[in-house]
């Protein structure tokens, strides 16, 4: 990194409003290992998507092929299947612990912090271990009533490889 790159992270992790959505990042996290599935649902927008795209590289997450795109009701649909206990993913949930680290302040304003996030995933299913590192990207919403996720991207870095049922949100 850049001595003028550093100096401008260093300042931007200083705002209020990137703090404000570094904290969210966070609390999504915890949520997620806690398997509180409904209190992470409320934390997105209801225009919002939550995107695992195969493509590393891709933008138009509409037309190309994801391991998930979810809008609202799909949302609230992979939440139930994960609280049911019916689906193959909810099965013997995974027990998980993320790292969230490595912030990059992408845009600012009043309204929204887009930030960009490493997240290294450790899971623990039928006695085995899965790690998963990503890329994450967050459009925060920041609003007097609380702020929301308006769009969450999770690039694995292994997209293109085949994935097999993980038993838990990334």
């Amino acid at each position: 990194m850049t001595n003028s790159l550093l100096t401008r992270q260093t300042s931007a992790l200083s705002d209020e409003r990137v703090l404000r959505a570094i904290e969210l990042v966070w609390k999504e996290a915890a949520l997620l290992d806690a398997k509180d599935y409904p209190a992470w649902e409320a934390l997105f927008t209801d225009e919002s998507h939550y995107v695992v795209p195969i493509d590393p590289d891709t933008e138009d997450y509409a037309s190309s092929l994801n391991m998930i795109y979810d809008d609202k009701r799909m949302r609230r649909l992979r939440v139930e299947r994960m609280m049911q206990g019916y689906a193959p993913s909810a099965v013997a949930a995974a027990r998980t612990a993320r790292v969230v680290s490595t912030f990059v302040v992408k845009s600012v304003t009043d309204d929204e912090v887009v930030i960009r996030s490493t997240q290294v995933l450790t899971a623990f299913k039928r006695n085995a271990y899965q790690t998963l590192g990503a890329e994450l990207t967050h459009t925060i919403v920041l609003t007097d009533d609380g702020d929301r996720i308006a769009e969450k991207v999770a690039r694995l870095i292994n997209s293109e490889d085949a994935v097999s049922a993980a038993g838990f949100l990334i």
